[in-house]
């Protein structure tokens, strides 16, 4: 079974999330079966669209590491999570659309200071909570607030020092420093009320968004149902119900027509299933191995824990831009994606702020060349040596994904042939972490924002890695935060990954070899028009329901 399961990044030491066991096979149709009655006090909902009078609602299976583990509460993880995503049942002031251009939600206007330093939104006037009571502008200045204060926050918000509300429809964010990649983190973080929120309040949580919560079971399903009173389009699929599975009981799910959108991964690709047809979705949920550039001995201190730092082989600039040419990244796609996927080259490719400078080739002779050149010779075994180093290393990936072993045993096929021993080496994510800048790692990335490419290539950014510290990188990352407009900010990080002298491209520092940008596959019941998506980010799951109040049967 191809199993992709993420792992969670955020600032300060990485923490892996608990899977919350779904149901077996066995069970899908008896869990689906329970959304049929008794979903509220005397409700019923018809078990698959197929049936009389389910026109106006649709069944999704997402993987069960899916499930918010704190329960629907954007000042822990729900929308601006491990995996960022529309909050659904809470507003945010702004929004993107499916070309990932910002669209006023909450906010009819906002702006920037000269200095960089205070964002001011002006709100809508005509918005209320479901239990009736106004939102205005203290209810944001409270969640901004909650969330900076917040220990469980997943969010990043630590460049704003406070949230003020100047009337009840203007509210300002007084920064710590320039930082407009905050914009993408108010585009998903939930409005919660101040009135309203302690303690249980992800288990039912109040909101003013395009759903509410009509019920959640947890470790099986949650259920949403339109906002009646919401200030916006009336959501045309009136209800989702949302069902958490391992891959197995979705596909069995499939088979007896339970659900009508579910989660899959390649190897099931060439399944077919009655009245259901395959569907792909771009992302941007690439595959990646980091390549540490300090030489073994080091230490690097983390959370109040040191962590063993530097490679004697990776830190060769020859090896590292050696590996990147030496992949073939069309063979991954082909023998492990089964087709389902395109090449990486960076964190964000096709992203506006993305650069063509990332892109290689494959290119074994230079790859050979350039190990030659550095002094790597060919050992009797086949292996390069350099000064009594032999080109060996680990590549660490998660043990409990089958498309990540896969991708690590053809990285290692690949790189014999330029002679570099590669070893597979698959491991929990605790001890992946130990290892983290010490030996090559197999990570899965992608957002749509910026602030991952920041997050990986700053020096002090949380998912360096590969522990390279360059000024004028920095510089160029810092320079695109400053920019009061969005789009002037693009050139600067084209300009961090080369600028003709510096970068982390592979042309430059190559601190990163990126191999393949993996599809997001759903079985989809004919007939549901599923709308326009946003590029999907790294992780199966919210990202596919961003847009699902204008999804409908035709």
């Amino acid at each position: 079974m191809l199993m992709i399961n993420e792992e969670a990044h955020g600032s300060g030491m990485l923490s892996r999330r608990g899977f919350i066991a779904g149901a077996g096979a066995a069970g899908a149709a008896a869990l689906l079966s329970g959304c049929t009655a008794g979903a509220g006090e005397g409700g019923s909902t018809p078990s698959g669209s197929g049936s009389e009078g389910a026109s106006s609602q649709v069944i999704v299976a997402m993987n069960a590491g899916s499930e918010p583990a704190a329960g629907f509460d954007p000042l822990v993880a729900w929308g601006c999570g491990e995996h960022v995503h529309e909050p659904l049942i809470q507003s945010t002031l702004i929004t993107t659309d499916e070309n990932l251009e910002f669209v006023n939600d909450l906010a009819t206007s906002y702006s920037c200071s000269d200095d960089g330093l205070t964002w001011t939104f002006e709100l809508r006037d005509d918005v209320a909570f479901t239990d009736g009571e106004p939102l205005t502008a203290s209810d944001v200045a409270f969640t901004v607030n909650s969330a900076i204060q917040s220990d469980t926050f997943e969010g990043d918000l630590s460049m704003v020092d406070e949230a003020v509300a100047v009337s009840d429809t203007v509210v300002e964010l007084h920064l710590n420093k320039p930082y407009n990649a905050l914009l993408y983190t108010l585009a998903v973080l939930g409005i919660v009320p101040e009135h309203a929120y302690g303690d249980g309040y992800g288990s039912a949580p109040i909101g003013s968004g395009r759903y509410m919560l009509e019920r959640w079971d947890r470790g099986q399903q949650a259920i949403f149902s339109a906002n009646p009173d919401y200030y916006g389009e009336p959501p045309l699929m009136e209800r989702v119900v949302v069902v958490f599975m391992e891959e197995d009981a979705a596909l069995a799910a499939v088979q007896a027509g339970e659900v009508d959108i579910a989660y899959t991964y390649a190897t099931h690709a060439q399944q077919s299933f009655d009245g259901y047809e395959l569907v792909s979705y771009a992302t941007v949920d690439s595959r990646g191995i980091s390549l540490p550039t300090q030489p073994a001995g080091g230490t690097k201190s983390e959370g109040g824990t040191s962590y063993a730092m530097g490679n004697d082989v990776t830190s060769d600039l020859s090896v590292r831009r050696a590996l990147t040419y030496a992949i073939d990244r069309d063979a991954v796609i082909e023998n492990v994606l089964s087709g389902y996927g395109k090449p990486a080259y960076s964190v964000s490719d096709d992203m506006p702020w993305s650069s063509d400078d990332m892109k290689v080739e494959l290119d074994r002779d230079l790859a050979a060349r350039l190990l030659d050149d550095a002094g790597w010779a060919i050992g009797s075994d086949g292996v390069r040596a350099k000064d009594g180093v032999r080109a060996a290393f680990d590549i660490w990936y998660s043990s409990d994904d089958s498309a990540r072993q896969a991708i690590a045993n053809e990285l290692s096929n690949q790189f014999a042939k330029i002679g570099i021993d590669a070893s597979p080496r698959g491991g929990s994510w605790d001890e992946i972490y130990s290892h983290q800048y010490e030996q090559p790692v197999l990570w899965g990335w992608g957002s749509n924002s910026p602030i991952e490419v920041y997050a990986l290539n700053y020096s002090t950014g949380w998912g360096n890695y590969a522990c390279y510290e360059n000024a004028a990188i920095d510089a160029h990352l810092d320079e695109a935060l400053t920019q009061q407009n969005i789009e002037d900010s693009y050139t600067y990080w084209q300009l961090a990954a080369w600028d003709g002298e510096n970068g982390f491209a592979p042309k430059g520092a190559a601190t990163w070899a990126w191999i393949a940008n993996v599809d997001h596959l759903y079985f989809k019941r004919e007939g549901l028009v599923v709308a326009d998506q946003k590029p999907h980010p790294h992780g199966h799951g919210w990202s596919l329901v961003n847009n699902v109040d204008r999804w409908e049967w035709s």
